[in-house]
């Protein structure tokens, strides 16, 4: 009789604490438990860290590194410039001759970018690029593998940078002639990977993080030292010297932190540069001299940025020229190779 008891009273405990425990698993979770499962775990970067990093990805002046410390980074792009020309012969009053020229080039970009963090508030940078471009020209189809222009730059930050403040950043530089000049090189053999003259850039930037964004804009002024003892045979006479035009550049955009791994980008860049002067020389020995057009280059850049650690975040930027003198399309990857 005591065993029969005792197994009854077993049975309605378990009855009593099934409906319990069912109610218990199948309740909706609370917001206390939805809290912790969104919430920031060890290692996740906050929204300030991945914004800076955005920065430093849509451009290389927004970011400094403590005193000491060493950055090395690796880029690569890729730009498309495609265009018809159309050639006419309009002399005698009627057209002549009449043709279409496609003229396309491709240019795959290979960049080291070592920075080295003079004092906490000055970086030193280097940056060489390695160019392998190729184009399909009438006058040419081929392609050139060749060191692209050397640049030195500096970036000082002469205010304290503050929480909920505007940081400015003062930036210099200097891009030496170092790749193929398009004043030396024979338009027919081979590509230009360069620029051909000696520039020097000085520029100012400033950016403002509302958490999650953070706002950029930047303006620049760049010189070019002229190009002497040039021997290029263009249309029955020598180019002689180039002078370059000054150039002037601003930027505007913003970055948003979507999560704790993924930011975005937004960004607009105009660069306008002045007419340059080219001397020639026809085989009497005399001098004329005359004059480009003044060239605008804008383009619209999005950028994606996904954090894989907490020192390593991937960066892609895609651009869209909006002008004859940009790019028609630009694809780039930025990637952290060392950091101490």
């Amino acid at each position: 009789m005591k065993i029969r008891s005792l197994l009854a009273l077993a049975v309605c405990g378990l009855l009593v604490q099934a409906p319990a425990f069912a109610q218990q698993s199948s309740a909706p979770a609370t917001s206390d438990a939805v809290r912790d499962a969104l919430a920031k775990k060890d290692g996740d970067a906050d929204n300030t860290t991945l914004l800076k990093e955005t920065l430093t990805a849509v451009d290389k002046q927004y970011s400094l590194i403590r005193k000491g410390q060493v950055q090395l980074n690796y880029e690569l792009n890729y730009a498309y410039i495609g265009q018809e020309k159309i050639n006419t012969d309009l002399s005698s009053g009627l057209a002549t001759l009449f043709s279409i020229e496609n003229s396309n080039s491709h240019t795959v970009t290979n960049t080291l970018m070592l920075d080295y963090g003079v004092r906490n508030n000055l970086t030193a940078n280097v940056i060489m690029p390695f160019i392998s471009r190729y184009a399909d020209n009438t006058g040419y189809s081929g392609v050139s593998h060749t060191i692209g222009d050397l640049g030195l730059n500096v970036r000082w930050q002469p205010l304290e940078v503050k929480r909920d403040e505007p940081t400015f950043t003062i930036t210099g530089g200097v891009r030496l002639a170092t790749g193929e000049s398009p004043f030396k090189v024979d338009s027919e053999k081979g590509l230009a990977t360069g620029s051909g003259v000696n520039t020097f850039s000085l520029g100012a930037n400033v950016t403002r993080i509302v958490d999650p964004v953070a706002l950029f804009g930047s303006v620049n002024v760049g010189y070019g030292l002229k190009a002497k003892h040039l021997h290029q045979q263009l249309t029955g006479a020598t180019l002689r010297e180039v002078q370059p035009g000054a150039s002037f550049g601003f930027g505007l955009g913003f970055a948003y932190a979507l999560s704790y791994k993924i930011t975005t980008s937004f960004s607009f860049q105009e660069s306008i540069s002045a007419r340059s002067t080219l001397t020639f020389e026809n085989d009497a020995g005399t001098r004329t001299k005359a004059q480009t057009q003044t060239q605008s280059a804008g383009i619209l850049s999005i950028g994606l940025g996904y954090r894989f650690t907490p020192k390593t975040t991937v960066n892609v930027t895609v651009g869209a020229g909006l002008t004859a003198a940009a790019p028609n399309l630009s694809l780039t990857m930025s990637v952290p190779l060392l950091l101490k």
